[in-house]
C-alpha cells in the first residue's frame, strides 16, 4: 500500500474529520445561523486537501508557491474555517465568533477579513471563475502553484459556472482541479427536482475535463483521485464526489432541512454524542 493511502494516513484524516465536524456544529450553534448541511458534506474533501494534498505553509500564508484553494460554494465556510484552524492558520477558539458583528469569520469566506482565504465567494458561480483566472496566472510564471476549486451542485445551475468551466477546458489548464460536492440538495430541496444537472460527469467530460467519479467520504478514493489528477498533463481534472448532505449526523443526513439551519442546543448535544465528541451546548 502506498504511503499516501496507508492505514495511518486514513486514521489521521478520520480523526481530524471528527474534529472539523464537531467544530462546524459548535460554530453554527453559537452563531444561531449558518450552513451546517453543506459544510458537513464537504468536510472530508476539505480535510484531505488541507491536511494532505495542498502545498501550504501556515507560517507563510502569502507564500507565492502555495497552492490555491477556492471555496466557490462559499456558504460552506465553517468547514474551511475549522480545517484551517486545526492546521494553525487561526486560533481554534476564534471559530465560535462565526457570523458575529466584527468577526473575521463571515458567513461566506471573505479574503478582506482573512488574507489566507484566496477568494471572497458566496455568489454562486463566482469562485470557479476566479479559480480559472488563478490557474491562468500560474501558467504565466514564475510560480508553479496548483489551483483547486470546490463547487456545489446547486452552483452548477448557474450559467457563469459553465462559462468558467469552458475556459478551463479550452486553455487546457492542467494545473486546475475542480471538485464537485455532489450532495444532491440545495436550499429548497433536491437539485434534480429544482433544476436537474445530470449527467454531470458526462457534461464535464464534454468540456474537456479528465473526469473522475468517487465517494466524497472514502479517503482512499479521495486520495487516489488527487494522485491521478496530479498525473494529468493534458488539461484540467474534475472530480465528481458523491457526498451525503449533513454527513456524520444522523438526523441531518440526506435532507435539505439543515442547509441553512443551525442546530438547537439539544440537537448540538445529540450530534456531538454521535460524533464521539465531548460537550454540548455549553461548549
Amino acid at each position: 500500500m502506498a504511503a499516501a493511502t496507508s492505514d495511518e494516513t486514513i486514521r489521521s484524516l478520520e480523526t481530524t474529520a471528527r474534529e472539523i465536524r464537531s467544530d462546524i456544529l459548535r460554530m453554527t450553534h453559537a452563531a444561531g445561523s449558518g450552513h451546517p448541511g453543506g459544510s458537513l458534506s464537504v468536510c472530508d474533501l476539505v480535510n484531505a486537501l488541507v491536511f494532505h494534498e495542498l502545498r501550504l505553509d501556515p507560517t507563510r500564508p502569502d507564500w507565492p508557491e502555495r497552492d490555491r484553494l477556492v471555496l466557490s460554494k462559499g456558504h460552506a465556510a465553517p468547514a474551511l474555517y475549522a480545517a484551517l484552524a486545526l492546521r494553525g492558520y487561526l486560533p481554534r477558539e476564534e471559530l465560535l465568533t462565526l457570523r458575529q458583528l466584527g468577526s473575521r469569520l463571515q458567513g461566506h469566506v471573505d479574503r478582506g477579513k482573512l488574507p489566507f482565504i484566496e477568494a471572497s465567494t458566496g455568489g454562486l458561480g463566482q469562485g470557479i471563475g476566479m479559480a480559472v483566472g488563478m490557474a491562468l496566472a500560474a501558467r504565466l510564471g514564475p510560480t508553479t502553484y496548483r489551483t483547486v476549486a470546490i463547487i456545489g451542485d446547486g452552483e452548477c445551475q448557474a450559467g457563469s459556472t459553465w462559462e468558467a468551466l469552458l475556459a478551463g477546458g479550452h486553455y487546457r489548464l492542467s494545473n486546475l482541479l475542480v471538485i464537485l460536492d455532489r450532495n444532491g440538495y440545495e436550499t429548497d430541496g433536491p437539485t434534480e427536482s429544482i433544476m436537474g444537472i445530470e449527467p454531470i460527469a458526462d457534461k464535464l467530460r464534454a468540456f474537456r475535463y479528465h473526469t473522475l467519479e468517487i465517494s466524497g467520504h472514502d479517503y482512499r478514493e479521495i486520495l487516489g483521485a488527487f494522485a491521478e489528477a496530479r498525473s494529468v498533463t493534458t488539461g484540467p481534472t474534475a472530480i465528481v464526489a458523491r457526498t451525503v448532505k449533513g454527513k456524520g449526523v444522523s438526523f441531518m443526513e440526506g435532507t435539505h432541512t439543515y442547509h441553512g439551519k443551525a442546530p438547537t442546543s439539544a440537537e448540538l448535544g445529540r450530534a456531538l454524542a454521535e460524533l464521539g465528541a465531548p460537550g454540548g451546548a455549553a461548549q
